[in-house]
This record gives C-alpha cells, sequence and structure tokens, in this order.
C-alpha cells in the first residue's frame, strides 16, 4: 500500500503554468467560488474516486454467487491449510 504523507500544516503550495492558473480562475469564477475552494472541491471529488477504486473489489454475477456458495458451504480443510493453522500463534 503506498504511504501517506503527513504533513502538519494546513497550507499547500502548488506550481501550474499561468495558463492553467487563468484556466482555474476562470472556472471558479463561472462556479462563483474563490480558487481555494474551488481547487480543494475539485481534488477532494478526485481523491474519493480514486480511493473507492483501489479499495472496491467489482466481480461478475458468477463470481458473486460463487463466493455466497463458499461462504455459506466452505470447503472441508486439506493438509495445507490444517499445516497453515497449526503455525497460527495462540493469541488468535
Amino acid at each position: 500500500m503506498p504511504s501517506i504523507a503527513n504533513e502538519n500544516n494546513e497550507r499547500m503550495s502548488l506550481r501550474v503554468p499561468a495558463t492553467a492558473k487563468a484556466k482555474l480562475l476562470r472556472a471558479a469564477a463561472l462556479r462563483n467560488t474563490d480558487l481555494t475552494s474551488f481547487v480543494t472541491q475539485s481534488a477532494l471529488r478526485e481523491a474519493e474516486a480514486v480511493i473507492e477504486e483501489a479499495e472496491t473489489i467489482r466481480v461478475s454475477r458468477r463470481d458473486h454467487l460463487r463466493i455466497l456458495e463458499l461462504l455459506e458451504n466452505p470447503p472441508k480443510p486439506n493438509a495445507k491449510l490444517r499445516a497453515a493453522i497449526v503455525g497460527l500463534p495462540d493469541a488468535l
């Protein structure tokens, strides 16, 4: 899993080309908000989409039904699983 930078301040500086800043300012004005709010809200929407995509597992209907079947009727432990269980700490 990627590491997350931990910054203790609330300020963030960005360097963008003048044309990009002008476009952002225009879009913010069209939304009747300031640049900071516009950029923050846009970035947060994108961040939420990226996080959801990374944390969501999508399976086909067939696989979904197979998973449910295995949860309701798990197979008997085989030799490898029994060996792995023996190696677990007692605290579990």
